[in-house]
């Protein structure tokens, strides 16, 4: 996936009883000279519920898995084609989970901002690449070319490992999967700050939603309102970067916005939107749906995954 994320989108779709320590949590894209330059909030997975759009309130957890990764679930500790987010267990090791998924202790290290003497602990989150590698978002200006010298890599192998088109199209807020890639010098990576927007320039993309899980990966929160199939509308204006499906995130959107922040929108049944569409705030995009990976599976399971990049999740809070 990324990611098409994704991750995803990425990709997530369940809310442990534990205390959430997600990537935020771990400084994994806070400190991460790959993402954000400065420390974001993070938020813990709890269920809420949204208020006319602008209070949340405490309710009772919709999608629950306990004692179980999404690695574990869907079986793909070796054979993953997307980024995950796996929960430590009891007895795991940096170098027993490298063997574990067929990846370098440095891609496991370098992906979540540890150190070689990193201790892990039961419960911690971690993110998992298919490859050995690094990861990589998009930003404006940014080319496969570019990209590909940056982090001394091949971009024919970037374009196969995240499933991009021949000609290597990318779109900013993409995550990317760097096969083989080398992480450059501090000095020489960009930082990605984050924009700053004023209270009420994103809203709420279902109606009567409620939080299922809090902040994870990337920088995203479930909504649900216990249906399929209900409109998903544009958080804020913007216009349509891509629709495309990925395993786990199913059928996603994403939007730029004119502030440079990238809003995803996963899980969709089907889209309303197509790429190049300017959008209103409001305006219907997609609806609600389970394709992809889901917890649980079919109707059951229908929610969206919305992702913020470049920007705070107003809804993490």
């Amino acid at each position: 996936m990324v990611f098409g994320f994704v991750i995803g989108g990425l990709i997530a779709c369940f809310a442990p009883k534990q205390k959430n320590t997600l990537a935020l949590n771990n400084d994994i894209l806070d400190k991460s000279a790959y993402f954000f330059g400065e420390a974001g909030p993070t938020g813990a997975s709890i269920d809420l519920n949204i208020a006319e759009g602008a209070f949340l309130q405490p309710q009772a957890p919709a999608f629950l898995v306990s004692g179980k990764t999404l690695a574990d679930l869907i079986g793909v500790q070796t054979h993953q084609k997307e980024i995950i987010e796996y929960e430590v267990q009891n007895g795991d090791t940096i170098a027993s989970l490298a063997e574990k998924f067929g990846i370098t202790e440095k891609t496991i290290i370098e992906a979540n901002n540890l150190s070689p003497k990193s201790v892990l602990k039961p419960g911690q989150k971690l993110i998992i690449l298919p490859v050995s590698g690094v990861l990589h978002i998009v930003k404006q200006g940014d080319t496969l070319n570019k990209i590909a010298i940056d982090y001394k890599a091949q971009a024919s192998e970037i374009i196969e490992a995240n499933s991009l088109s021949a000609d290597g199209t990318i779109f900013p807020g993409d995550i990317l999967i760097i096969p083989g890639g080398v992480k450059p010098k501090v000095n020489n990576v960009r930082s990605y700050p984050k924009v700053q927007t004023a209270k009420g320039y994103f809203m709420v993309p279902i109606a009567n939603a409620r939080i299922t899980q809090g902040l994870h990966w990337f920088n995203a929160v479930d909504f649900s309102n216990g249906s399929c199939g209900g409109p998903v509308v544009a958080a804020a204006e913007g216009v349509v970067q891509k629709t495309a499906t990925g395993p786990i995130s199913g059928n996603y959107i994403t939007i730029l916005h004119p502030n440079g922040i990238v809003t995803y929108y996963g899980h969709l049944s089907k889209f309303a939107a197509k790429p190049g569409q300017k959008v209103d705030q409001g305006q219907i995009i997609g609806y609600i749906g389970h394709t992809g990976y889901t917890i649980p599976a079919g109707e059951a399971g229908c929610h969206l995954h919305f992702d913020v990049r470049f920007g705070e999740n107003p809804f993490a809070r």
